[in-house]
């Protein structure tokens, strides 16, 4: 695809030897600041992403807009004009994070958050102006918007971020807004028959006391039996399928996840494990307000979330941007039933060149192995350990409530019993400089306890 008003990715890496710190694969925008992902999918064969931009300048800036890039396989960008600006009284001082649905008919519907002009937090819908248009450059602004008020119980500030839809049996369509109450996690519910008029469920569909403000709410089946994507309206669990109900906690900065039953007739969600800091979470490294999507052309849901940098202020602005996205993974749920899985999405295989691989190795405790070969800058690893028994596994004490806190206690250089096992990145020769990727393995309860850590203090 081309377009004469964009900027492809092949330029971007063309400029890297003057931007070396620039990803060649990872999705970043030309230049300026950028967080959330927005409304991703794919439309007529062509994947479209939105994503949280500040077009003035490196740092973040409340007065959001929402800029949008297409391509044909998530590898190769075109990045367009902004879908969204701040221009109008319901989100003049921001457009902020939302989702796309398609609807029966090839229709399509954005909702998003707006910081209007008493700066509250509201939810405004937007549609494409023409559906021929296969770039779907230009979006109209509901004049109603916005079409979900604050309720008045809820701070201005915390309710925000709309999911995807979807179509319960009773022909009415569902989403959620993340908020809090108290430091009550909330994900509230609310139906419509037309997208224009919403009405707030007799109650959320989940509360968790503790947990904050829940932003990026994301609410997805995925089938019990299969690798395969699902559709978001598929909503009964006698289809096969359960839920999945992931918020990012912003007091934490992390993406959590919870998989249960979705009654649609009840409107309730039971997670079969509560939220905690010390449950499921999406990622272990710098990785938020994930958003998923299902890809009907191939069959699977695909995840991205923002990639958020420990730089400076002083350093995005030298750089001139800041932020990146994860690349694109697939997501489903394990044979056991008890957490998702992941993997970047086939498309990857397109870059690789120079294939170097090792098999049957042993590692003593302690040692390292250097993988030879590997010259270029970015690489993409695959490894598998296979530990010849857990018996020397630790005990995990009890009252840590959150493990990870085991990761700032115990960096890479600090042996345990049994491990660290991982990869030491962009490791200096004499290896004063590293980024060490590794796990720990422990027992709580008769059965074990992976901790995945990252190790960024060198």
């Amino acid at each position: 695809m081309s377009n004469p008003n964009s900027t492809t990715s092949e330029s971007l890496l063309a400029a890297a030897p003057e931007q070396p710190y620039r990803t060649a694969f990872h999705f970043q925008p030309p230049q300026n600041w950028m967080n959330d992902p927005n409304g991703p999918m794919c439309y007529n064969g062509v994947y479209h992403f939105f994503y949280q931009h500040n077009p003035f300048g490196p740092l973040f800036n409340k007065r959001m807009h929402w800029a949008h890039s297409v391509s044909p396989d998530l590898i190769n960008w075109t990045h367009l004009h902004s879908a969204f600006t701040p221009t109008d009284p319901f989100d003049i001082n921001g457009c902020w994070s939302g989702s796309a649905t398609i609807l029966p008919g090839n229709k399509l519907v954005m909702l998003y958050t707006g910081i209007d002009s008493e700066n509250r937090q509201v939810q405004n819908l937007a549609v494409l102006k023409d559906l021929s248009d296969p770039y779907l450059k230009e979006w109209v602004k509901h004049a109603g918007n916005p079409v979900i008020d604050l309720p008045e119980e809820i701070n201005p500030d915390d309710f925000r971020d709309p999911t995807t839809t979807w179509l319960a049996e009773d022909g009415k369509w569902r989403l959620l807004v993340g908020s809090q109450k108290d430091k009550t996690g909330i994900a509230f519910l609310y139906h419509s028959d037309d997208f224009v008029n919403w009405t707030q469920s007799d109650s959320p569909l989940l509360t968790v006391p503790g947990t904050g403000v829940w932003e990026c709410p994301d609410f997805f089946p995925v089938w019990i039996d299969s690798t395969k994507g699902v559709d978001t309206s598929v909503v009964n669990p006698s289809n096969g399928v359960k839920h999945v109900l992931k918020v990012g906690l912003q007091d934490h900065f992390k993406d959590y996840y919870m998989i249960g039953t979705y009654s649609p007739e009840k409107e309730h969600f039971v997670p079969e494990e509560e939220l905690t800091l010390s449950t499921l979470r999406l990622d272990y490294g710098m990785y938020y307000a994930s958003k998923s999507f299902y890809d009907s052309v191939k069959n699977r849901r695909i995840i991205m979330a923002w990639v958020h940098e420990s730089d400076s202020e002083a350093d995005a602005i030298a750089k001139g941007w800041s932020g990146l996205q994860s690349f694109p993974r697939s997501l489903w749920l394990d044979e056991n039933q008890k957490q998702l899985l992941q993997w970047p999405i086939e498309e990857i295989e397109m870059l690789h060149e120079n294939e170097v691989s090792f098999r049957d190795k042993k590692l003593e405790g302690g040692s390292l192995h250097e993988i030879q070969g590997i010259t270029a800058s970015q690489a993409d690893v695959t490894i598998s350990f296979k530990l010849a028994n857990l018996e020397e596994a630790e005990e995990l004490d009890p009252s840590l409530v959150d493990p990870q806190l085991i990761c700032t206690e115990n960096d890479a250089s600090k042996k345990g019993k049994f491990g660290p096992f991982g990869l030491l990145a962009l490791a200096s020769n004499d290896l004063t400089e590293q980024t060490a990727i590794f796990f720990r393995v422990f027992r709580k309860n008769g059965r074990y306890v992976v901790v995945m850590c990252s190790d960024q203090s060198r």
